[in-house]
């Protein structure tokens, strides 16, 4: 009886996940991450482009992208980030160093879910640029070379 159960059991898994995990492209990597961040004193919301692996100060905040992937055209939008974001530390009118207030993923079309929240500062994924699509390029070809 055992056997007869487990059979219809793991064909139904195994229908189930077939068709709950399609197969995905891989992300597409871009070299710009773009960010939103708002100076609550002000409140001023200034969009800014940063290279990945550069850092750019936004008011006492460095921000710092290590990744950012998007998808396929052909799949749901998803824009993803990796983010470092440190705080600018001042004694006496000089900065003394940073304080690392933020590692870790950011999505785009979900920004409340991993936005920096400052005091002062927030900040927030809003896209990335300069990816190329690879399903989106039509395939080369080369002419026949001569035998």
């Amino acid at each position: 009886m055992t056997n007869r159960m487990t059979f219809p059991l793991a064909a139904l898994l195994a229908a189930l996940t077939a068709q709950a995990a399609p197969g995905l492209a891989a992300p597409i990597e871009n070299p710009v991450a773009i960010f939103s961040g708002l100076d609550k004193i002000t409140g001023k919301i200034t969009s800014f482009s940063v290279p990945v692996g550069s850092t750019v100060r936004f008011g006492a905040l460095y921000v710092t992208p290590r990744a950012c992937h998007t998808r396929p055209i052909t799949e749901e939008p998803r824009t993803m980030a990796f983010v470092e974001v440190d705080e600018r530390q001042v004694t006496d009118g000089r900065e003394t160093g940073r304080k690392r207030i933020f590692t870790g993923w950011m999505n785009a079309e979900s920004p409340g879910l991993n936005a920096v929240e400052h005091p002062v500062f927030d900040v927030w994924l809003t896209g990335c640029k300069g990816g190329k699509d690879p399903s989106a390029i039509p395939p080369q070809t080369t002419p026949d070379q001569p035998g």
